[in-house]
């Protein structure tokens, strides 16, 4: 029998939400609910947020029980610890992002790697990522894939990202996926349309999961023909440009 390689017995669940307002039965597995039932520690990037994405699972949930500690860009790396002492007491602990999946473009991947670092059993559950939908949807190369999170606000460094990442793709067969600010979609798709060879690839996947949901792959050439609204609507974009 192999030695436990953990050395604590509490371990840290996370703990995938919706995308929006979606209905959690819809997306996210029973044993979701399962889980955060016997939960009651949690590290959030939202308190409020955070509540309701947990009364909205589970509405016999005991709030007043509820013990959150809030991981954001305000936290002091020196607090990231305590967060896991309860682990270290054998209880366990629920991570929560604001939207999808735990750890990925999102700030609670610190914790993970703090829980790795400690000897804390990490336990990821299934649950939706707008990351892998796009990707998915997109008809793109599947097998070859980059997140490139966030493009520089400043536009001519935007551009130059653009370009940059149009080339990597062609060189390397590579689908590249991207994010902006929602308010900042529109804009975004505006210097594609000017920026990227007419022959590339662009899906815009948008409010996945949602009622609203939409998913689209065209050529750049064909984007310019195509009125779209993206404002203020969580959109995954990927781009794609054929050898």
């Amino acid at each position: 029998m192999s030695q436990n390689p953990f050395q604590y017995s509490g371990k840290l669940y996370l703990i995938p939400t919706t995308l929006g307002t979606s209905n959690p039965e819809e997306v996210l597995p029973a044993s979701i609910k399962g889980i955060i039932e016997k939960i009651d520690h949690y590290i959030v990037e939202n308190e409020k947020t955070a509540r309701r994405s947990i009364k909205q699972v589970d509405q016999e949930k005991n709030q007043s029980s509820l013990k959150l500690s809030l991981l954001n860009k305000f936290t002091d790396p020196a607090d990231l610890s305590s967060f896991l002492t309860p682990c270290k007491e054998g209880i366990n602990v629920g991570l929560l992002s604001e939207a999808g999946c735990p750890g990925v473009a999102d700030p609670g991947a610190e914790i993970v790697k703090l829980a790795h670092q400690t000897g804390i059993q990490v336990v990821p559950l299934v649950g939706p990522s707008s990351i892998l939908l796009a990707m998915m949807g997109s008809g793109m190369n599947g097998q070859s894939f980059t997140f490139n999170g966030y493009l520089s606000i400043d536009k001519k460094e935007r551009k130059q990202e653009l370009k940059t990442l149009e080339r990597i793709s062609a060189e390397r067969n590579q689908a590249q996926l991207f994010i902006e600010t929602p308010y900042r979609n529109n804009n975004l798709l505006e210097d594609m349309k000017q920026i990227l060879n007419p022959a590339t690839r662009l899906c815009i996947a948008c409010d996945l999961t949602l009622p609203s949901e939409f998913i689209l792959t065209m050529s750049i050439m064909d984007w310019d023909k195509t009125k779209v609204d993206l404002h203020k609507r969580p959109t995954i974009f990927i781009i794609q440009k054929d050898i």
